[in-house]
């Protein structure tokens, strides 16, 4: 039981946020490309794979995370306590319990076509080597929307099995989507980071965070009505992309405050509320 205990901690098991984020631009990118004139048996299928695609997928990046940052972990008071970094496990058991998810989620892939294998074992060097990011560069967040949204474009594929302009419109803007509300989430450890020489944006950006938030969720407010359009969605589509401005806006730009992490913590979070919003809405442009 203290082993599974731990298995369940390293993997953030009981934080689901992290693997919903992961999640939700792949049911957007199904969702866009699948046609419902037909059974909606595959649709539900495939969903259901993504699902636990991404609690795999997730739960395995969480380990590696945790092996290449054991160091740096254990001087960041959020972190310290993890079982690596606390010294609650070695860095091989958690690297054999890393393999067996990824082997687990190869069982998963190989229900989808061709190209959306391909594509997704193509991405794996993007998934493993995210950690690395904050040592090099300001951008890690930009880094992490790259990889974390990149199942936009599986989902589409799964479904069309072709890519086209369209899932790229959409993977641009779900980009920043994640630079945004990872940028948040980062300033729960500015502090920290600061003084132990790790690199990311809500450092980069600590002196005009709210403009560069601002900017971040306007370019993912321009990539979807573009996407719409792009897709000849009907103006119930574009009128409800009132509510993700509203919560991306109103909410997230408005209440932040760099220096509450307690609150930077609520509104990351709540980006998993934008994520079924957005589906919401582009199911009723597919649909009507």
């Amino acid at each position: 039981m203290n082993q599974f205990n731990i298995f369940i901690e390293i993997t953030r098991l009981k934080k689901p946020i992290g693997y919903m984020l992961l999640f939700w631009p792949c049911a957007w990118g199904l969702t866009l490309a699948y046609d419902f004139k037909n059974s909606l048996d595959n649709y539900f299928f495939y969903l259901s794979l993504f699902f636990m695609g991404s609690i795999l997928m997730r739960s395995a990046g969480c380990i590696v995370n945790d092996i290449l940052d054991k160091e740096f972990d254990q001087k960041v008071k959020r972190t310290k306590e993890r079982p690596l970094a606390s010294g609650k496990i070695s860095w091989k058991v958690a690297l054999i319990y890393a393999l067996i998810l990824c082997l687990i989620a190869l069982i998963v892939l190989i229900n989808f076509n061709t190209l959306t294998i391909i594509l997704a074992l193509g991405s794996m060097p993007l998934a493993f080597t995210y950690p690395l990011m904050k040592r090099y560069t300001y951008w890690p967040q930009l880094f992490l929307g790259v990889t974390f949204n990149y199942g936009l474009i599986l989902g589409w594929t799964s479904s069309s099995e072709q890519i086209s302009l369209v899932p790229l419109v959409f993977y641009f803007g779900a980009i920043f989507w994640t630079l945004g509300y990872d940028t948040i989430y980062g300033y729960q450890d500015i502090k920290d980071d600061e003084i132990i020489g790790l690199k990311s944006t809500s450092i980069k950006f600590k002196k005009n965070a709210k403009l560069f938030l601002f900017i971040c969720y306007l370019i993912f407010i321009l990539s979807y009505i573009m996407g719409g359009y792009l897709l000849d969605f009907s103006l119930m589509y574009f009128s409800l992309l009132i509510f993700p401005v509203i919560h991306l806006f109103a909410y997230q730009v408005k209440s932040f405050k760099l220096d509450n992490p307690e609150k930077c913590l609520v509104i990351f979070k709540s980006n998993n509320y934008f994520g079924l919003i957005v589906l919401l809405i582009i199911l009723i442009g597919k649909l009507f």
